[in-house]
């Protein structure tokens, strides 16, 4: 077979594809029998109990956490209820917390009801204010009582369903004037430019880097800064979206050499295409990007680096301040298919002049073409000319037969036959 290195890679790579073919069996012959492996307090803990030295626990610590985990009580809110959920009431002027007990428990009721007041209170931090709206509005909050054995506290959590707000299309945005940002992933920065609703490029190019090294913990955290950061240039420039690669490179992935080049160029550009979080950073964007109320755009990425450079990294260049690159030049050019528009930019751009600062930018959509029978009737004989000239020339009336010419001379008068105005240009040295 092509694509290996040799006969023992080969042999490997078939063994791990019979051991997850039998592992695919056995799930799904679980499930066709409803019996799927679950573990109340996960699996990855259970199995820890064999390993204790290895994770540096003790029999009672193992355990004390494995009580913890399965100990809980949740209850989801109803909308209506006093303070957003019957079963557990949080009051919102003093934070007492109140729990309806079951039948069997009604004898340790300290509340009308048959409910339980906890003897402490609860507080909450993290977001707060809007808490306070739901519950003082009665509204569904869904509360999680759940044990830290490591501190030996037991915790309040709250929860509810955000909203759902209908975010704007491309269309609209255009349509309304907004401005978009057109954003370039690459393996150690993030290209982008600020474009409005023509597709201009406004202000300066931007970059932000992305450092992706070590551990997983710190490369997510790394990524989750660069994309705050891209969130925050885009509020500062009043954007309504951010428009991105539809990048996926799953399937090159798995078929490797195949598609992806052999040699030295190949493992070059495999071990680019492997540091690219093109999945990682397309969930970060869409999730974060949500929360503050922005249109998270993809686009087809054929062509954005070629006809970048080819169309718009001069011009970035000419008004630019900063170094400009390709990755600039891509960025708008995926910034404009989102909004829209073509790639190449029109001919007769206008130069960054002074005087001409105030006319159209670079690269405005085409003008759309005339619609079909619309177009202007032939003119024919007599017909009067139906342009906007100050001046017409002679060449613009139509005769067929024009009057014979008049010259007027020192014996008399004598008419010439009809001929051109002009002499030719060919029979400028002939004598008449």
């Amino acid at each position: 077979m092509r694509g290996y290195r040799d006969r023992g890679e080969r042999f490997q790579k078939q063994r791990r594809l019979q051991a997850l073919q039998a592992r695919l069996a056995v799930v799904e012959r679980r499930i066709a029998e409803g019996r799927p492996s679950v573990v109340v307090g996960g699996r990855r803990l259970a199995k820890l109990r064999y390993h204790l030295a290895e994770a540096h626990l003790t029999a009672e610590g193992w355990r004390e956490r494995w009580d913890a985990v399965r100990l809980f009580l949740t209850a989801d809110g109803e909308s209506g209820a006093p303070h957003g959920n019957y079963t557990i009431t949080v009051d919102p002027s003093d934070g007492s917390v109140t729990i309806v007990l079951p039948e069997p428990l009604r004898h340790l009721a300290n509340a009308p009801r048959g409910r339980y007041r906890l003897a402490c209170t609860v507080t909450f931090h993290h977001r707060r204010p809007q808490w306070l709206d739901r519950a003082c509005a009665h509204q569904s909050v869904r509360y999680d009582v759940v044990r830290d054995p490591v501190r030996g506290r037991w915790y309040l959590d709250a929860s509810w369903s955000a909203a759902q707000t209908v975010l704007p299309s491309p269309q609209e945005i255009r349509a309304a004037g907004g401005r978009m940002i057109g954003v370039d992933l690459n393996v150690d920065r993030l290209a982008a430019c600020v474009l409005d609703a023509h597709g201009n490029p406004v202000g300066e190019p931007i970059t932000v880097p992305l450092e992706l090294t070590g551990p997983a913990p710190r490369r997510d955290g790394r990524l989750r800064a660069a994309v705050a950061s891209l969130i925050k240039i885009a509020r500062m420039h009043g954007c309504a979206g951010i428009v991105v690669e539809n990048l996926g490179f799953s399937d090159a992935r798995q078929t490797g050499r195949e598609t992806m080049g052999r040699g030295r160029r190949g493992k070059a550009f495999r071990r680019t295409v492997a540091g690219i979080p093109t999945a990682r950073f397309r969930e970060r964007l869409r999730g974060m990007a949500c929360h503050q109320g922005l249109v998270v755009v993809a686009v087809d990425p054929a062509y954005t680096s070629r006809w970048g450079a080819q169309h718009w990294q001069a011009p970035l260049d000419d008004q630019a301040k900063t170094t400009v690159t390709g990755h600039h030049a891509a960025a708008v050019v995926i910034g404009r298919r989102g909004l829209g528009q073509r790639i190449r930019r029109r001919p007769g751009v206008t130069a960054p002049d002074q005087r001409i600062g105030q006319r159209r930018a670079a690269g405005q959509t085409a003008s759309v073409p005339r619609p079909c029978g619309t177009t202007s009737p032939p003119r024919t004989t007599r017909m009067p000319h139906q342009g906007g000239k100050t001046c017409r020339s002679r060449s613009d009336q139509l005769v067929l037969f024009p009057a014979p010419r008049t010259v007027r001379g020192a014996p008399g008068t004598r008419h010439l036959p009809p001929g051109p105005e002009c002499a030719d240009v060919a029979n400028a040295g002939q004598q008449h």
